[in-house]
């Protein structure tokens, strides 16, 4: 996890679907059944295999796989729309599995936000109507609806569509009034399950653009479904890669893409450009080291960079000299990137595994 304060936390979830699913989930205690044995013995399927992860204040946690890897199922246990054979979900504390009927409609309506890759708009309201309609549900004084209604609206880009109805808009229009919609409830947690899938490509594009600037202005808590790697990389603070219900690799993007856990993840990642993801402290040796190693060299001429750079950005500097370049921490010199050390980090490859594998 990262630092930030843990506002959803999934502890052992397990989702086995069939009439037989308590006695397959007290077979998998005693005897560690696989999958496999599962279907064979109790004509049961595992949706969900023992998924642990907690999600920071804050945070866009994408949890990305095939289809039918178990990631919606997954996703629709934080509001408890489906019940989990076992294991158990928290929201800033509080057992969601443990809520009575009215906490759990309280905690969907007020807490938690919703978007789905099918917006179900209400085609008899209008775009500003549709946005609203969860306030209004709740009792909230038409005034106040009106202000909040016009903030999400401008915050989609739908500013004079207000009086539309969804029959009116295209299918990323639409897309944008679901988000909308959500917003206005100003939730604490966003829950977002594959909302851009069946757009085009550049109004993905846009849409995933202006998602991202929401979050960062509104500091939602986030879980965004994909199947899109791509669009996991671009949106989220930290990825989840699912198969066949397993969580197999949690990590920021820069580690599932230079260390994945698995063949699996490795297939994954294996055409991902590493030129805005890879930072220079990822590949850069330590400026004591390179100094030890070159101790008359002077670096007075160097480029300098940050180590937060992204290659695309070492890129550019190292054109423009024949010298490594150098990085700096609040004014300090912490570390050496080469020509060869750039090299091997648009390949996905670092000094010390290319080295050790040299060696061997």
């Amino acid at each position: 996890m990262t630092d930030r304060e843990a506002v959803i936390r999934c502890e052992g979830i397990w989702k086995i679907f069939g009439d037989k699913s308590r006695q397959a989930m007290e077979a998998v205690r005693r005897d560690g059944l696989s999958k496999k044995d599962i279907r064979e013995k109790f004509d049961c399927v595992v949706g969900v295999q023992d998924a642990t992860f907690s999600v920071g204040r804050g945070e866009i946690f994408c949890i990305m796989g095939l289809s039918g890897s178990g990631k919606s199922t997954l996703i629709r246990h934080i509001n408890r729309l489906i019940e989990p054979t076992s294991g158990a979900v928290y929201i800033e504390g509080q057992n969601v599995n443990a809520m009575n009927a009215r906490d759990l409609r309280a905690l969907r309506a007020e807490r938690i936000g919703m978007v789905f890759q099918s917006m179900a708009l209400m085609p008899h309201r209008t775009v500003r109507d549709n946005v609203v309609f969860s306030l209004e549900v709740r009792g909230v004084p038409d005034e106040v609806r009106r202000k909040v209604a016009d903030h999400a609206i401008e915050a989609v880009d739908l500013t004079g569509w207000d009086r539309k109805y969804p029959d009116e808009l295209s299918g990323g229009m639409q897309q944008r009034v679901g988000l909308a919609r959500a917003i206005a409830a100003d939730p604490t947690i966003l829950l977002m399950d594959e909302p851009f899938s069946a757009l085009d490509p550049l109004i993905r594009k846009q849409l995933q653009t202006t998602f991202m600037k929401l979050s960062a202005e509104l500091h939602k808590t986030t879980v965004f479904i994909t199947h899109d790697l791509d669009e996991a990389i671009r949106i989220g603070d930290r990825i989840a890669i699912m198969k066949d219900g397993v969580l197999v690799q949690i990590g920021t993007p820069e580690q599932i893409v230079t260390e994945p856990a698995d063949d699996y993840v490795a297939d994954f990642v294996a055409g991902i450009s590493k030129l805005d993801l890879v930072t220079a402290a990822r590949i850069m040796q330590p400026v004591a080291q390179y100094r030890k190693e070159h101790p008359s060299e002077p670096m007075a001429d160097w480029p300098v960079a940050a180590p937060t750079d992204k290659l695309n950005r070492l890129v550019d500097l190292a054109v423009g000299t024949e010298h490594p370049i150098l990085i700096k921490a609040d004014g300090a010199e912490v570390g050496v990137v080469t020509k060869r050390a750039l090299l091997r980090g648009i390949q996905g490859r670092d000094e010390a595994s290319t080295s050790a594998t040299e060696a061997a």
